[in-house]
């Protein structure tokens, strides 16, 4: 199987809901449209620095992670940033890796949403069909 990528769209959901609140107005609400590969060997959404700054995200806390190349660092997390992809979205924090030259989309992300990589075709698709299934706890 072969990496392929997926548009999505990335919100600062603090921005969010700044707009909820009446702080600023909704074209105040920085987002990106980004490729992003789905990854389902990465945990959760990895941006790089350049986007973080571009999406006006604050670093929270620090993780220490293992890339794919077997490099082990500490890493900053971000606060939550609101993914989209077609009809379904979901929020959470991004790792943040200093140079990363992709957009790498996780487990959690796509679980979040209820997708599934689907190798044969290269695309994502949705678990429990064209809706999103969500199972509250």
């Amino acid at each position: 199987m072969g990496t392929f990528m997926e548009e999505i769209t990335l919100e600062n959901s603090t921005d969010r809901e700044n707009v909820n609140r009446g702080y600023i107005n909704e074209s105040q609400i920085r987002n990106l449209k980004v490729e992003a590969i789905p990854d389902t060997g990465a945990w959760t959404l990895v941006i790089n620095e350049e986007i973080r700054q571009k999406l006006g995200l604050t670093i929270k806390s620090e993780v220490q992670s293992t890339l794919a190349d077997g490099k082990t660092s500490n890493y900053p997390i971000t606060e939550a940033v609101s993914i989209q992809w077609k009809n379904r979205n979901t929020e959470l924090p991004a790792v943040v890796v200093a140079d990363a030259k992709k957009v790498l989309l996780g487990a959690l992300p796509l679980e979040a949403m209820d997708l599934i990589v689907d190798p044969v075709h290269q695309t994502l698709a949705g678990a429990h069909g064209d809706e999103p299934l969500y199972i509250l706890c």
